[in-house]
Parts: structure tokens; C-alpha cells; sequence
């Protein structure tokens, strides 16, 4: 698993910033559809934003530890219902770390 500096969080955290959530996880929740959404989003993109509309924090919180399990990806940051997550794609990595 990486393990990422501040620094490095902080940039991820920039270039995060003006991104819109490329996945909406809705009333269906984590549906093997949405994993493969997500999957596909971090092989193309790395880092992406991800809004999780669940009405309870505990729902939210358990669904973001399943997208970081199921993805082998880390939780850059998380604010009310928007989560980002990045995570190296070994074959063609698009983004550069400091």
C-alpha cells in the first residue's frame, strides 16, 4: 500500500480541488456497478472526487472504507459528502508527486 508525506497530500489536495465527483453513489449504495465505476476512474485518472449520498455519517464513513478496501486506494480527503481518493496507476502514471 503507498503511504503518501504531507506534502504530497497537500498537492494531491490541490489539483483535487476544481474536479467535479466523476462517481455518485446514490440510494443503491455500493453496488458492484459503482466499484467498477470507480475502478475504472482511478486506472484513467488517479485522483478523482466521489460524492457518497448517504444520509448518516456511520453509512457514509463505512462506504469510504469499502471504496479504499475494495480499490486499494487512499483517502486523500473527505468534506461532508464528498471524498477524494487517489491512487498510483503503476502501468502509466499520470500525475507527478513532489
Amino acid at each position: 500500500m503507498l503511504t503518501l508525506s504531507n506534502l504530497q497530500k497537500r498537492h494531491l489536495k490541490a489539483l483535487a480541488h476544481h474536479l467535479k465527483p466523476v462517481v455518485i453513489i446514490g440510494e443503491g449504495g455500493l453496488t458492484p456497478g459503482v466499484i467498477h465505476e470507480i475502478l475504472l476512474a482511478l486506472d484513467h485518472h488517479e485522483l478523482i472526487k466521489i460524492r457518497v449520498n448517504a444520509e448518516d455519517r456511520e453509512t457514509r464513513e463505512a462506504m469510504i472504507i469499502e471504496i479504499c478496501e475494495t480499490a486499494n486506494a487512499l483517502l486523500i480527503q473527505r468534506i461532508g459528502h464528498i471524498a477524494i481518493f487517489f491512487r498510483r496507476n503503476p502501468e502509466a502514471p499520470r500525475l507527478e508527486l513532489p
